[in-house]
């Protein structure tokens, strides 16, 4: 056994817990929220992100390289975690897997799930797992012809990855028709669902499942749901968002069927809508949700280095994750012309002001003495709070401190919450 390796396992026997060097791959705000909680992990000793973010080079050693696998040889590192889709879909954790390094995500198999929405479709389709009625189209005019078998509203996504924003939600002819001309082919032409969307997440180590606290997306740029979709606003997290029995029903018909028919490790996010008929799968990702990430991770009470450690080698239990009862809420501020475009360079102000509240940051970079926006989401602010009231007011007192020009952000996130839970 060599001298490093030796020195680990006798840590882990006097201890009884194993000290990770850990390399996160991302520099947005879901890695920025995964590294705050690795960082609190008593069972992490080392921190290294490949990428990452002015607000990240705090907590862990920065590395800007795409090189993976060679960093991660090249740091000794115990275990790797991976926060982007595109990485994934890229086969990153085949090659770790190549050369023994413990690493967290699926498969590029499996990371199709997300990187196809035409072959996520037809494998719910073939699993029997519920989700809404489709028709493929190859072509612009088979969508037009596919769209003949729907009723407005219809639904429109394009088959790639598309960063949150691929999927067109059509209320007229007219908009369909302009989805179909701006959405690159093949497309996924689906019914639209009625009912209460919720993320429903769980983390895999190919044979077990174990569901994340349940969180609510606001995918729209505007209040009320109103506008274009982004790549999130904001998001947050309640356990009254879904029953025992709700979460039961989950795991049997939608989880579970997906998890055993590819021994899927990693992290699978169901983005579901709660009809009259029970929970339909509106899609499916490959890893946490951004920025459903930022609440829950604010939640999470218990070690998450040995958690997905658990989840890389194959020995995860329920017993590995422990949530706290607040909920907790996350507001997304966004630059001028954000989903459009984006405003790059602009001055933040007040982030040193913040309190009862983590400032994660996504779309940033250092120019200077100064922190500047570098995205169309710059910074993800989140709170928790023994009430989803005040988890949301705690997160927008902390929006207040902050500012930069053109700075937009959604002034309703957790209002259907407190709707439905008063």
């Amino acid at each position: 056994m060599a001298s490093y390796e030796m020195e680990r396992a006798i840590v882990t026997i006097v201890t009884g817990l194993r000290k990770l060097k850990v390399l996160l791959i991302g520099g947005g705000g879901r890695e920025h929220a995964l590294a705050w909680r690795l960082r609190k992990s008593e069972s992490v000793t080392e921190l290294h992100v490949a990428q990452g973010n002015v607000g990240m080079s705090s907590i862990a050693k920065m590395h800007a390289t795409q090189d993976y696998v060679q960093l991660a040889q090249s740091l000794g590192i115990d275990l790797a975690v991976v926060g982007p889709e595109a990485p994934l879909v890229q086969g990153v954790v085949d090659k770790f897997r190549s050369i023994g390094i413990p690493i967290v995500g699926p498969t590029a198999e499996n990371a199709a799930l997300e990187g196809s929405k035409v072959h996520s479709k037809r494998f719910m389709q073939r699993l029997g797992v519920p989700t809404a009625r489709f028709h493929t189209a190859t072509t612009p005019e088979e969508a037009r012809t596919a769209l003949k078998d729907f009723r407005y509203p219809v639904v429109l996504k394009t088959d790639g990855l598309a960063a949150g924003k691929g999927v067109v939600i059509a209320q007229t002819p007219h908009e369909a028709e302009s989805a179909i001309t701006t959405l690159p082919c093949p497309l996924v032409i689906e019914e639209f669902l009625e009912g209460e969307e919720v993320s429903f997440i769980v983390l895999c180590d190919g044979k077990t499942a174990v569901p994340l606290e349940p969180s609510q997306d606001h995918k729209r740029i505007f209040d009320n749901d109103e506008g274009p979709n982004t790549g999130g606003m904001g998001a947050y997290s309640d356990s009254r968002l879904l029953t025992p029995d709700q979460r039961s029903r989950i795991l049997e018909t939608i989880i579970n069927p997906v998890v055993h028919a590819c021994q899927y490790t990693g992290f699978l996010y169901a983005g579901l809508m709660m009809t009259p008929d029970g929970p339909s799968t509106l899609e499916f990702n490959v890893r946490m949700g951004d920025p459903e990430t930022q609440p829950l991770m604010l939640r999470l009470t218990s070690d998450w280095g040995e958690a997905l450690l658990a989840a890389a080698t194959g020995s995860l239990a329920e017993n590995h994750l422990q949530w706290s009862p607040y909920p907790a809420t996350c507001v997304v501020l966004a630059s001028k012309g954000y989903p459009a475009s984006s405003e790059s360079g602009q001055i933040i102000s007040g982030i040193e002001n913040v309190e009862n509240a983590v400032v994660f940051h996504a779309g940033t970079k250092a120019q200077g003495d100064d922190v500047v926006t570098a995205g169309g989401r710059v910074l993800g602010v989140a709170a928790t709070g023994p009430t989803l009231r005040e988890s949301i007011d705690n997160a927008y007192a902390a929006v207040s401190k902050i500012s930069f020009n053109g700075m937009q952000y959604r002034k309703d996130i957790g209002a259907k919450g407190l709707k439905r839970y008063t």
